[in-house]
């Protein structure tokens, strides 16, 4: 009896030792040389972070408020002209799906005397990706998926 339960243990051992030790076809081509799907270039510029330099504008003289997303929300009173530039790094997953950036600008005293909203826009790596001239009528923002 003692002999059959250390044949069985012995057994079972040696098919759990090939179950989680066996070698896949990516292992197998590593040891011989080759490539697998994670060294292409393909697969490390997708998996790779990427850093971007986001700038946000609102245009317009005098004080205001401005509502923004870049990374986290905030809310500022500001004096116009008004820029802020950040450094924004995206990981492989928020750049499939992307991250919003925006910039709502508040009321500002227009040149024709009225109330309305300041121009704004967003400038990605040097490139103006999103611009909004402002005025009375209509709801004016600035918002672009990067990715």
């Amino acid at each position: 009896m003692r002999r059959v339960m250390t044949v069985t243990a012995l057994i079972a051992a040696a098919g759990l030792m090939t179950a989680c030790g066996g070698s896949d076809d990516g292992d197998e081509k590593e040891r011989a040389g080759g490539s697998t799907a994670a060294s292409s270039s393909e697969a490390s510029s997708e998996g790779e972070d990427k850093t971007y330099e986001v700038t946000l504008e609102v245009g317009g003289e005098g004080k205001s408020s401005v509502y923004y997303t870049l990374g986290t929300n905030s809310t500022e009173q500001v004096t116009l002209p008004w820029k802020k530039t950040d450094e924004m790094t995206l990981n492989s997953t928020e750049r499939k799906v992307g991250i919003l950036v925006s910039v709502v600008p508040g009321p500002v005293k227009l040149s024709n005397g009225q109330l309305g909203v300041a121009p704004c826009s967003i400038t990605v790596d040097g490139k103006k990706v999103v611009e909004d001239q402002g005025g009375v009528e209509g709801a004016h923002k600035c918002e672009y998926t990067l990715k």
